[in-house]
């Protein structure tokens, strides 16, 4: 078995961090998931080098200038967002592995289209778990490559085990095009029924607008404000993408590193798969909801899932 290597951070952005597939079976104690809050790109970036899921990659907000040196020769692997990369000053695109040399420089820059990007090493970035994951959580100090779930500095070293890979891209029909306006897959449910017949219509019938306010935690939208009946509740847990209407009316959909419980009346809860979407929306896109069965969010969800077994996501059907 080869020896650690590590990229080294030698300038940190303003959020790079560790995410596994996410950290389960503790909220009952009040411990969120983290995780990617894109599952899609994430996967992909893995599925690249051949990782197991759940393999540990790095996710990249905005790029904000973070700039890796590799120690030795390897494979890597991107995909996501376009964050303006570069390797020695040379642009690489997302959606494709691709060979570092010992020295180069990898940098991130502004995004071009999404906000997030999946940077993924042979085998996965080594951590020591907390609570069964190296997932990071920031607020909860949990996760990360100390434990304590903090943000990349300088001097920083991500270690993995370096290899050669074979070089692939990912089909283009798996590809996302992030600069058109979403429509996220919405199951109706929990206080859905307490809402207007004009607010439903506005639900469903109105573009939203990514706010300002948003980070891992969730993502507030501004369109016509909602009306419910109910006003007041006894707080609930919260499932991932949880759409909370609070009392003045904008949606808030709550994402990985949410509570794990609220009192807000809720429209019902997007799928993985809608949140992913979501997350590579940068403020004033445009998105819609729509609704869909429990049974087709399962069904297409499983689906997605199965096509990361094994060597599926590079078959002719996967």
């Amino acid at each position: 078995m080869s020896e650690m290597t590590a990229l080294r951070v030698e300038r940190a952005g303003p959020l790079a961090l560790l995410q596994d597939a996410g950290r389960f079976g503790v909220r009952r104690l009040g411990v969120t998931q983290g995780g990617p809050l894109d599952l899609h790109g994430w996967a992909w970036a893995n599925a690249l080098l051949g990782n197991s899921w759940g393999a540990p990659a790095l996710e990249i907000a905005l790029g904000g200038g973070l700039t890796l040196i590799a120690e030795s020769d390897s494979t890597l692997a991107l995909a996501g967002g376009d964050l303006s990369a570069t390797l020695d000053g040379e642009p690489l695109l997302p959606w494709q592995s691709f060979s570092i040399r010992a020295g180069q420089r990898l940098t991130f820059a502004a995004p071009k289209t999404g906000v997030r990007a999946y940077l993924a090493a042979p085998g996965g970035f080594q951590a020591e778990p907390v609570l069964g994951s190296v997932a990071s959580v920031v607020r909860e100090e949990l996760g990360g490559f100390d434990g304590y779930g903090r943000t990349l500095r300088a001097g920083d070293r991500l270690e993995f085990r370096p290899a050669a890979r074979a070089l692939r891209e990912v089909p283009q029909d798996r590809r996302v095009d992030y600069t058109s306006a979403p429509l996220l897959a919405l199951i109706p449910g929990a206080q859905i029924g307490d809402f207007g017949g004009v607010s439903l219509y506005r639900a469903f019938n109105q573009d939203w607008r990514v706010d300002e306010r948003a980070d891992r935690m969730g993502i507030r939208l501004t369109g016509t404000p909602l009306a419910c009946a109910v006003d007041s509740m006894i707080s609930e847990g919260i499932a991932l993408g949880a759409v909370q209407v609070p009392p003045d009316g904008q949606p808030i959909v709550l994402l990985n590193d949410r509570q794990t419980i609220g009192g807000y009346p809720r429209l019902g809860a997007l799928t993985p798969l809608a949140c992913s979407r979501l997350a590579q929306c940068a403020p004033g896109q445009s998105v819609r909801f729509v609704a869909q069965s429990l049974y087709r969010a399962q069904r297409e969800h499983r689906r997605f899932m199965a096509g990361f077994a094994s060597d599926a996501p590079f078959s002719r059907d996967g």
